[in-house]
């Protein structure tokens, strides 16, 4: 089977030609003939299986063939990189069709989106902007066909399910549903039983990660951790390697370590700004950056083909976080490591890898690392004694009042009071 039994309009077909697109991904050759059929449908997919290809050229097949000016398909994703990734392949494919995309997501100014809402075909956008716009007016879902909820689950998990529902109070009840979700906890299931009729369901390797990924355990204790990452990251040579922390202070601070180390490292977190997010998602695609830390929800929407690591430098949450995270590697049927760095506390979340994936992980140990060092206590600075008199650095004032001479963290001395202090301590030196 080729995309060409697909029957597409010759302009979509071109946009598939020149993205490279030969043979169907299992869920793409079973969803696009649904969609195509004007079916609603409940995608269960992990990242790396070509679901966004499912949507766009089926959106792009249908909204070509009338050409009216105004919104005909929105698709909402829970990140500003995701809706980038997804705008950026309908550009890719939709390239000869004279169709057209924008985003909408915070963090940049409202106006420019304004503007292009006024002239898009498709917008991909984050919930909480999307609303914005609904309640300001200044978008127009009234003449919406098709609807798209990708990455249901995270979503979810990152509380926008409430906007979602608001959302769809502003779209026509006729009209064409797909969900996409890599797990289907209660919540999505009983969205997904709201918002789809008659759905046919697909479902493409979620229980289990690719063939391709080699997995294994390193146990070690919290405080070598970092120690560990860079022995485990001078002993592999790797092309690009993806880390994952719990937080995003972590992150940060973990970026700057390997940067400090020598590493091409960057670190992709909540606070960076747009444009610091996208730099550095373009240079860890680019080779720019080797190295690229990141939370796990950042990390949504990295699409990078090219990940010849994942290190997990703190055990995931959930199990299925766990597929997510090693899904990043071992694409296009290459070969793919996944390291995780286990504690003590881990015991858990492990066995519940284990049993998700059907067998138990390989646990290794590095020979030439002390797994016995002991952690690193932080000096504090001795308070600073003036040769007359007591002096605090930690507590000295903005401003010391004139003439007076500070005494432990409290009380001041004239210079006369001490001088007879530090006579008396000092054995009479001053």
């Amino acid at each position: 089977m080729n995309f060409k039994s697909f029957n597409f309009h010759p302009n979509v077909a071109a946009g598939v030609v020149a993205a490279g697109y030969v043979t169907p991904t299992p869920i793409q050759a079973r969803a696009i003939p649904q969609v195509l059929k004007n079916h609603d449908v409940m995608g269960l997919a992990q990242t790396g299986t070509g679901k966004t290809a499912v949507f766009v050229l089926p959106i792009l097949n249908r909204l070509i063939e009338k050409k009216t000016a105004c919104i005909r398909a929105l698709i909402m994703a829970p990140t500003r990189e995701l809706a980038e990734q997804i705008h950026q392949a309908i550009e890719t494919l939709g390239r000869k069709t004279r169709l057209r995309s924008t985003t909408v997501y915070g963090g940049v100014g409202i106006n420019p989106q304004i503007q292009k809402l006024k002239r898009a075909d498709i917008v991909v956008a984050c919930p909480g902007r999307l609303l914005d716009h609904i309640n300001r007016g200044t978008v127009d879902l009234s003449k919406l066909e098709v609807l798209v909820i990708d990455e249901a689950d995270h979503m979810f998990n990152m509380g926008f399910l409430p906007d979602i529902r608001r959302i769809l109070k502003h779209l026509p009840k006729k009209r064409q549903t797909l969900l996409f979700s890599a797990t289907m906890p209660t919540e999505i299931r009983r969205l997904a039983g709201d918002v789809l009729r008659d759905p046919i369901t697909v479902q493409v390797g979620i229980t289990a990660p690719a063939d391709t990924v080699r997995h294994a355990l390193y146990p070690v204790a919290q405080h070598l951790k970092t120690a560990l990452l860079l022995k485990l990251l001078g002993n592999t040579t790797a092309e690009s390697v993806l880390v994952f922390t719990r937080t995003k202070h972590r992150a940060k601070s973990l970026g700057k370590k390997l940067a400090g180390a020598g590493y091409r490292s960057t670190s992709l977190q909540g606070n960076l700004s747009q444009g610091k997010r996208q730099a550095a998602l373009d240079g860890f695609r680019d080779g720019t950056f080797k190295i690229l830390v990141a939370t796990d929800i950042a990390a949504r929407g990295i699409d990078v083909t090219k990940v010849s690591h994942v290190i997990n430098y703190d055990i995931p949450s959930t199990p299925d976080a766990y597929i997510h995270r090693i899904g990043r590697t071992g694409r296009a049927t290459r070969s793919g490591e996944a390291f995780t760095l286990i504690t003590g506390e881990d015991k858990e979340m492990v066995c519940a890898i284990n049993k998700l994936i059907g067998a138990s992980i390989e646990r290794r140990t590095l020979a030439d690392f002390d797994y016995k060092a002991a952690p690193v206590t932080p000096q504090r600075k001795a308070p600073q004694r003036t040769r007359c008199g007591y002096q605090t650095q930690r507590s000295k004032p903005a401003h010391e009042p004139k003439g007076r001479v500070r005494k432990g963290a409290f009380a001041w001395l004239s210079t006369q009071e001490a001088k007879a202090a530090g006579r008396a301590e000092l054995g009479g030196r001053c």
